[in-house]
């Protein structure tokens, strides 16, 4: 079966190029007109402002949207708008921050920054529906099936077919699949397999001719490197593309990522996302900075009643402050209320019901989380974040970091006044090592799979989390 030819792929690559700087220019006029015609429609003039808050939003537009991957091409057009949507919304609260700072906020028009929020944002979605349906029909004219094989059969090679096939901006097509030396053949389990089983390993070359193969993809374990470099040698005078997929999800990995240092792959298998990604942590650290100012200035006038309601309560200061473990094991001081009677407590006694210990305030601003509202001093400062794993008392993390597997791995960002193990039901006493258990590998699962989307429905739902009747 034919290959994309050479005059092919150049005419596509160029194509996908100018895609990608029609799209960007139309997401520019539809962000610039939307606010012009609203403003002329509300106002019956374009003041200086709006004309300078269109140039601003497009300025922060080309920053957020390739940091987003807004046109990065998906197989998914509901994904490439969910990133869409993502990219948009931050771009605002980065406008909003700006107005803040400013002071100029008050010379604009709620009416017509809602209105421009919303048709913005529709018209954005359109363009990309648009251009996703136009690239998508240039690329059948340009491009054949490369017709392949996954050799191997188990988890791994069953997610490569489906993400494979399942791709319509990938020319790759998987026939079937190639039994290992050693593997068994298992017909039940081989029936709900998406593409047939067309043999063993030992009669590779004759499937390859048989069914015209121009890629063969490699999925077997990495223990059977020696299989590996066999196949790659025997088939060199097949004219055929050979391509490893190693297992690294066989590990036990942390946010890891592939790059190319002087021509020499490297898998990190353990990394900080603050590291990996630097242009969406930017993003991150301006959110969390922004909404914890705003989060200080609206609840202040709640601050000092509590404040006031602590200092009545017991003899002792309104804040305290405990050291506990933040980014990469960095000591840090985390601000809170006061909700128990000064003492003296070195141990790992975690607040239980009817705990002597916790005042009657006390009670009611744990149960509530008032008790964490300082802690947005901590995220200004830059030690904590919005979101991310709940930081535990040093002495916790001494108890629990020999009990439980990668449990230190939670500091490898920074963390968050709410995580995903609170939304998700883990918040509060952790009165046993199974439930401290499930509350790392869920911080685990964030780290893996940050995104500031996540952040934000994290964000979302945290209010239901404050239900909990579990909280002491």
């Amino acid at each position: 079966m034919d290959v994309i030819l050479p005059h092919r792929r150049r005419l596509l690559k160029n194509y996908k190029s100018l895609t990608l700087w029609f799209q960007l220019a139309a997401d520019t006029i539809a962000i610039s007109v939307s606010l012009v015609v609203l403003t002329l429609l509300k106002l019956q003039d374009v003041p200086d402002f709006y004309q300078l808050l269109a140039v601003i939003a497009v300025l922060c537009m080309w920053i957020v949207y390739p940091l987003q991957g807004v046109y990065r091409r998906s197989s998914a057009i509901l994904s490439s708008v969910y990133r869409l949507g993502s990219a948009w919304l931050i771009t605002l609260l980065m406008l909003v921050f700006i107005g803040f700072i400013t002071k100029t906020s008050v010379h604009f028009s709620r009416e017509v920054l809602l209105g421009w929020a919303l048709v913005g944002g529709l018209w954005q979605a359109l363009n990309l529906v648009l251009f996703s349906y136009f690239y998508k029909n240039y690329r059948h004219k340009f491009s054949t099936v490369v017709s392949s094989l996954v050799i191997g059969t188990g988890a791994l090679s069953r997610k490569l077919v489906n993400d494979l096939n399942g791709n319509n901006w990938l020319p790759d097509k998987v026939i079937g699949h190639v039994l290992g030396s050693d593997e068994p053949l298992d017909d039940d389990q081989t029936a709900s397999f998406v593409v047939p089983v067309l043999g063993r390993l030992e009669a590779l070359r004759i499937i390859i001719k048989e069914n015209d193969i121009r890629r063969v993809y490699v999925a077997l374990p990495i223990n059977e490197s020696k299989v590996i470099e066999g196949i790659s040698f025997d088939l060199l005078d097949m004219n055929v593309d050979v391509i490893w997929v190693p297992n690294i999800f066989a590990l036990n990995l942390l946010n890891h990522s592939v790059r190319e240092i002087g021509g020499i792959p490297l898998i990190f298998l353990n990394e900080t996302p603050l590291i990996s990604s630097k242009g969406s942590i930017f993003i991150k650290n301006l959110m969390d900075k922004l909404l914890a100012l705003i989060a200080l200035i609206v609840l202040s006038p709640l601050m000092l009643v509590i404040a006031l309601l602590i200092k009545k309560s017991s003899r002792g200061p309104v804040f305290f402050k405990q050291a506990r473990h933040g980014w990469d094991g960095k000591v840090i001081e985390v601000w809170k209320f006061r909700s128990m009677i000064v003492h003296s407590d070195d141990s790992v006694t975690q607040a239980v019901k009817d705990d002597l210990r916790v005042t009657d305030i006390g009670a009611f601003i744990r149960r509530t989380s008032i008790d964490e509202i300082p802690q947005f001093i901590n995220v200004l400062q830059g030690q904590m974040s919005l979101v991310g794993p709940r930081p535990h008392a040093i002495a916790h993390n001494d108890y629990y970091s020999g009990k439980v597997d990668a449990y230190l791995g939670r500091h490898r960002i920074k963390p968050g006044i709410t995580g995903l193990a609170q939304v998700s039901g883990y918040r509060g006493e952790t009165d046993s090592i199974e439930k401290m258990v499930k509350r790392v590998e869920l911080d685990l699962k964030y780290i893996n799979s940050w995104s500031l989307l996540l952040d934000l429905k994290i964000l979302i739902k945290t209010p239901l989390s404050l239900l909990s009747k579990d909280i002491y």
